[in-house]
């Protein structure tokens, strides 16, 4: 089975993406909600053309600021759906412009969307894809999964044989912990 670590090294498009940003821990909210929103956009369609995509949607967006993407309203939607560097599809715009608001609320209890996540972190896909879709709009379990392997809460966005691994490994991702502690919790139950 092919893996983005076939292809991606060395690709013009894909292999900054992969080698300095797929799976690394990410705790900043404005960088989870661009990937949240490019993952939104890339359903049905290929990561690339959202890698081609990527500084059209950074400029509809407001560089993905949240608390800006909130406030939009019937004028910046449409505005959005005009906007010819990004996927001007009615269901995806809508479902940025309410998960920001979203994120807003999510402050109030959490500081902020890494806060957020951590805060339920570790859980299996599963759980996530159920909080996700409780939570958030546009969140199948594709984009669920997608979205918190690229920002290193959830393992396999590497094999262990690719060099960008052990880079993210040194790093200790959320998933890498995760699995210690859960490693840790079942020899101490035994």
């Amino acid at each position: 089975m092919s893996s983005y670590c076939d292809y991606a090294p060395g690709n013009p498009i894909h292999a900054h993406y992969h080698d300095r940003e797929y799976g690394f821990p990410v705790d900043d909210e404005t960088v989870l909600f661009e990937r949240l929103v490019l993952e939104i956009n890339q359903a049905g369609l290929s990561w690339e053309l959202m890698l081609k995509k990527r500084e059209g949607f950074r400029a509809a967006y407001d560089g993905f600021d949240i608390d800006k993407v909130a406030r939009y309203g019937e004028r910046q939607r449409a505005r959005l759906l005009a906007d010819a560097g990004i996927i001007r599809n009615r269901l995806k715009v809508d479902a940025a412009i309410e998960n920001a608001r979203r994120i807003v609320a999510l402050r109030e209890d959490h500081g902020s969307f890494g806060a957020w996540i951590a805060a339920h972190h570790p859980r299996d896909k599963g759980e996530w894809v159920k909080l996700f879709r409780k939570t958030f709009k546009f969140t199948g379990g594709e984009i669920v999964g997608e979205f918190l392997m690229s920002t290193g809460y959830l393992a396999g966005a590497h094999r262990e044989s690719c060099p960008v691994y052990r880079k993210i490994a040194k790093l200790s991702p959320p998933w890498m912990a995760g699995a210690v502690t859960a490693q840790a919790g079942k020899k101490a139950k035994k």
